[in-house]
């Protein structure tokens, strides 16, 4: 018994052996003959740090052999022969990447990414970052619509995207045909938009930029409430909305590509009903068009688009007939081109853009002459952006973000005859107003990273501002310059801190000499973490606010040179739980609470210097904001849920006026709002349900009016309303997907509005338009290849 023992083990001795030697030999072998070729890689992870600890594995038709990435993510392999290999990478918590590589050159290098599990859900963020980071990782609490949330919406525009994002309201004004927005209770002068980064122009307190911006074009939308001053100067008061447009990924892999490179094409189409009016690509309804391509081969890549987005014109049901338009039409055509490079240590793009819109606002026919006054409003938006990365050591980067943008609008007030059709000029120069903004922007930063606790960012920014037209007064300018110093101190593995300060010198008004910010994030456990922040942000004096003049029938406006920068101090804190129990599921909820005292507040009103019914621009109110919010989502397979909820709160103005304090008047007036999200995909027939809903509380404020013969405040109010969309898409080939819904189904037109109207130029009272009622739509996306 013991001999054959013995013989056993003796026999799976020299079995083993057998295997081993022969596994040996076969990685041998992929060395032999010829064996000159060097295969080199650097794997990242999805905030593009060097992965170390990545088990790389070449298999080859002859053999097998196995590597580790170094501290620099780093893998070699040498004296390999010419012939086509398979890699595998794998590393615990990230999903497995397999590639196949052609060795036909004396050295290949590879540049590989893996992604984690948990960030194959996270979005990665760059909104008031010192470089890409996962969402959970950031020290700003930044709400992300990615591309999958864009495209379940089928919107017409940016701000359609917006509609149903809780803390955000949409406000339209009729006469002009655009829209604004307010975040967290502040209007659209509060926020800063931008774009890749980069602020973009807008010519007065509306930011109608969001409505101009090609849809097509964007990968994700990032939303950071609260002042960022520090990391993006002037007017990121309320917040900071960046949209990152698409950007072609760059394979610098050795695996074959077509000779002419890489081509791809997409094509969007969507027709909509405005209300229960529609005629086919043209007049009623919306009709919008884009076609877009993108090239790379190598290091170089290239992308272009072209969209067309036609508005027809809504009318109500008791105004059909009339010239006049309750929705005015307005068409768009936007066009894109983008060149760049991605190498090593060196990236790089340059991006045009160019924009035109034309508003129609019919007036009605004069019986007596046949005629009509029709306005007509043209603008022109140029957008030159220009990029460039250099990291010369794994420890350093540098940035420089650059732009040159020109705004034109143009009115063009014309009489049309409804018998004869002739359409001619009215010479009166006042009726043919035309104005011209352009600006130009550089920001360079510097980014070294001195140790695994300390990052320290340094910036310089310049700005530049001018402006002119008929409304403004000589053709002024603004030039701002800037420094900005951040950094990332890690105490500890669960605490991380970021103090900045801003330096601004500004060539016209007073800006505050120095901005400062200070965040704080703790990680309670591996899924639970708390967030802290003060930080001070100031908005400065638009072109309009100081030199704006404009004097007619209706209106008596004055601006004011000597407009302060607003200013505020803002503090939030928020506690943020991401659990991601399995590959493919994630849970994640937000509890957020923020206070902001806001100082020199711009505002429109009477200036008894100029007169009784002259407004100027003053530094005139304290403001104050109060609120909490809550969000939570859940993506498992192929069900995506969110929920938010926020209740926000105004300061009341006269609160401390001593004519109106016997009111008892409260000192905040609350409003809340409710969201929620649906999507589900059925994997089988590749049919995607999807539902967006935004219930929109009551908003209200104390105005001043004549009651019982004496000056009393009174509450005004804007009536609550409920918000949903629904739609069916359905994959009907691999390349092709058909989209079928409806918007707006609870069928809103106006909302009650009792205010008396505002200051601003265009306010009033009375109801206000909300849509155009409920609508229906189809699109389609194609995809080639």
């Amino acid at each position: 018994m013991n001999q054959a023992g013995s013989g056993m083990r003796l026999l799976l001795i020299v079995f083993l052996y057998m295997i081993i030697g022969k596994e040996t030999l076969l990685a041998k072998s992929v060395v032999i003959a010829d064996s000159s070729v060097v295969l080199t890689g650097i794997v990242y992870d999805s905030a593009t740090r060097p992965l170390s600890g990545v088990q790389v594995k070449l298999t080859a038709p002859n053999g097998t052999l196995f590597n580790t990435t170094d501290e620099a993510g780093r893998f070699v392999f040498n004296g390999l022969k010419k012939q086509r290999v398979t890699l595998a990478l794998s590393k615990a918590g990230y999903r497995s990447v397999y590639q196949q590589i052609d060795l036909n050159k004396a050295t290949t290098k590879l540049h590989i990414q893996l992604i984690s599990f948990a960030s194959k859900l996270q979005q990665v963020v760059v909104t008031g970052t010192i470089e890409p980071v996962g969402l959970q990782k950031s020290i700003y609490r930044v709400r992300v619509i990615d591309h999958k949330a864009i495209e379940r919406r089928h919107a017409a525009d940016v701000l359609d995207v917006l509609r149903t994002i809780t803390g955000v309201r949409l406000s339209t004004d009729q006469t002009l045909g655009e829209t604004d927005i307010s975040l967290l209770g502040m209007s659209g002068e509060n926020i800063k938009v931008l774009l890749d980064g980069v602020p973009l122009l807008d010519r007065g307190a509306t930011r109608n930029s969001l409505s101009q911006i090609d849809l097509h074009n964007i990968e994700r939308i990032e939303i950071v409430e609260g002042p960022l001053s520090v990391m993006y100067g002037a007017d990121a008061l309320a917040g900071v909305i960046n949209i990152i447009t698409r950007r072609q990924a760059v394979d610098t892999s050795a695996l074959k590509v077509p000779k002419l490179g890489r081509l791809g094409i997409d094509l969007n189409l969507l027709e909509q009903t405005a209300g229960k009016q529609y005629q086919l690509f043209d007049k009623q309804g919306q009709h919008n068009g884009n076609l877009s391509m993108h090239w790379q081969k190598g290091k170089v890549f290239a992308d272009g688009s072209l969209t067309r987005n036609n508005f027809g014109r809504w009318q109500k049901k008791e105004n059909a007939g009339k010239r006049t338009k309750d929705w005015l039409p307005k068409e768009q055509w936007l066009a894109s081109g983008r060149v760049g490079f991605q190498g090593k240590k060196w990236t790089g793009w340059y991006r045009y853009q160019y924009l035109q819109e034309d508003i129609w606002s019919y007036g009605e026919v004069n019986p007596n002459t046949s005629t009509a006054t029709d306005k007509e409003y043209l603008t022109d938006r140029t957008t030159e952006l220009v990029n460039l990365s250099w990291t010369p050591k794994t420890d350093w980067h540098f940035n420089l973000d650059g732009s040159y943008q020109g705004y034109s609008r143009r009115t063009r007030t014309t009489t049309f005859n409804t018998e004869t059709s002739v359409r001619n000029l009215i010479p009166d120069p006042a009726l043919q107003e035309k104005s011209d903004f352009n600006s130009g922007f550089v920001r360079i930063t510097g980014h070294r990273r001195m140790s695994e606790r300390l990052e320290i960012l340094t910036g310089i920014e310049l700005a530049h501002e001018k402006g002119s037209g008929p409304r403004i007064e000589g053709e002024p300018s603004i030039d701002n310059y800037s420094l900005f110093l951040s950094g990332d101190y890690k105490p500890t593995s669960w605490m991380a801190i970021r103090p900045g300060l801003r330096f601004s010198k500004n060539s016209i008004y007073d800006a505050p000499p120095v901005i400062p910010a200070l965040n704080a994030k703790f990680n309670l456990s591996h899924d639970l973490s708390v967030r802290l922040s003060y930080a001070r942000g100031f908005r400065a004096p638009a072109l309009r606010e100081l030199y704006f003049w404009f004097f007619d029938a209706n209106h008596s406006i004055k601006g004011n040179e000597n407009l302060k920068a607003e200013y505020a101090h803002a503090y939030a804190a928020s506690l943020s739980w991401h659990r991601f129990p399995a590959e493919g599921i994630q849970y994640t909820a937000d509890w957020n609470i923020f206070y902001s005292d806001y100082r020199n507040r711009i505002e429109l009103a009477i200036d008894p210097a100029l007169g009784t019914n002259v407004y100027s621009y003053i530094n005139l109110a304290k403001y104050k904001t109060l609120g909490t919010s809550l969000h939570g989502s859940l993506q498992k397979e192929g069900l995506h849920a969110g929920l938010g909820f926020s209740y926000i709160a105004k300061y009341n103005t006269y609160v401390d006026d001593e004519d109106y304090k016997d009111g008892h008047l409260p000192t905040f007036i609350w409003s809340p709002e409710l969201s929620a999200d649906l999507d589900y995909t059925f994997a089988r027939p590749k049919l995607e349900l999807s539902m967006q809903y935004k219930f929109t509380g009551t908003l209200s404020q104390y105005e001043i009016d004549e009651i019982n013969g004496k000056q009393q405040a009174y509450l005004a109010k804007t009536a609550s309303f409920n918000w949903l969309d629904f739609s069916l898409s359905k994959s009907l080939i691999k390349s092709l997907k058909l989209s079928v819904g409806v918007k707006n189904i609870f069928d809103i037109t106006d909302i009650n509005n009792t205010s008396m109207g505002g200051a601003e130029a265009h306010s009033t009272g009375g109801p206000l338009p909300l849509s155009y009622g409920r609508s229906y739509f189809v699109a389609v996306h194609w995809h080639w290849p």
